[in-house]
């Protein structure tokens, strides 16, 4: 199956996604969900050949930070490699931006060994973000 990702003005079927995934599954709070982030966030949409959504990500700037957030794939894409594309595709974003000096994400502690695994690094002390536990990890760009 192929799938594309690339920067999208579809925001709300981003949203769409992060609803079904976040709220939908893990039982995140609508209200904690949805923030002003994603008015000046870059979206990424993975679509499917059918022109389905099947993953999204934000990224968006904090000094010479880039924060990447909300990645998240649908059921059935898990397990085949589009977290990992779609994480780089946040990374590759950042890097086209000249002035960023680190990619930073807030990740689900159960998710480090994957964000390790396209080279980030755990740092700080684990905190509750919606109820669930999370690490701040970092990559140079």
């Amino acid at each position: 199956m192929t799938v594309t990702i690339a920067p999208t003005e579809d925001v709300d079927a981003c949203i769409a996604l992060r609803i079904e995934v976040f709220v939908g599954e893990q039982g995140i709070p609508m209200e904690e969900e949805i923030d002003d982030l994603d008015d000046v966030s870059t979206h990424l949409l993975a679509t499917d050949e059918t022109g389905a959504p099947v993953g999204t990500a934000r990224v968006y700037e904090q000094g010479e930070i880039g924060k990447i957030g909300r990645v998240c794939v649908a059921k059935s894409q898990r397990g085949t490699g589009l977290g990992a594309k779609l994480v780089q595709a946040c990374v590759d974003e950042l890097r086209s931006r000249n002035h960023l000096s680190t990619a930073k994400l807030s990740a689900q502690t159960y998710a480090i060994g994957f964000y390790e695994k396209v080279g980030f690094e755990a740092v700080g002390e684990e905190y509750p973000d919606a109820g669930i536990p999370h690490k701040d990890m970092v990559m140079p760009l």
